[in-house]
């Protein structure tokens, strides 16, 4: 059974479940020359994808012709391991979110709790339309430090970087360099 929110709309209106299906290297079985083996964060960054809009992610791994694990699929199943230990909450039991991400950056929630993930990091901002009155407070999810918001008043003279941004937007100070993390995910916590 699916948990609820994992559906795409049908042409008649109704949802339905769906379902990526992807693979460790592009070989559905095992396949001794190919060691073009995928990345933990392209499959994290496809985990996440999935579960942003409502899907599930089934991953083939397989063992070799003697039954054995292939180190670098090892070495994969490893990398999304240690994001999992860190990270679980972002993905387990959450769904698509009623809030637009901001470019290269994906939603996923559950409750009271907004995942944001950063696929690509920007200079220094992040701006959040819709969420400056709905947040209480932001942290990383791999360390629990918090993520300073910016209340940034829009007519004021000098800003010239946030000025021009929509009304009830939530602006987030970013370190200069990403976390040494393969998806790095800032948690919000919603006002009821």
């Amino acid at each position: 059974m699916q948990p609820p929110g994992n559906e795409v709309a049908a042409g008649n209106g109704t949802q339905v479940p769906w379902e990526a299906c992807h693979t460790l290297n592009g070989s559905w079985g095992y396949h001794r020359d190919n060691h073009d083996w995928k990345s933990p964060a392209l499959l994290i960054r496809m985990l996440v994808d999935a579960v942003s809009k409502g899907g599930n992610m089934l991953l083939n791994v397989g063992p070799n012709g003697r039954g054995a694990w292939e180190p670098g699929a090892l070495d994969v199943l490893s990398g999304i391991g240690s994001w999992m230990r860190l990270h679980e909450r972002s993905v387990r039991g959450c769904g698509p979110s009623s809030y637009v991400p901001p470019a290269d950056c994906r939603y996923t929630q559950n409750g009271r709790r907004l995942y944001l993930h950063v696929f690509a990091w920007p200079m220094g901002h992040l701006h959040l339309p819709e969420l400056g009155d709905r947040v209480e407070y932001a942290q990383f999810l791999h360390d629990a430090s918090e993520v300073q918001r910016v209340t940034v008043d829009p007519s004021a003279p000098g800003h010239t970087y946030l000025a021009g941004l929509p009304e009830n937007t939530l602006t987030l100070k970013l370190p200069n360099h990403a976390p040494d993390v393969d998806n790095c995910v800032i948690e919000l916590f919603l006002r009821d």
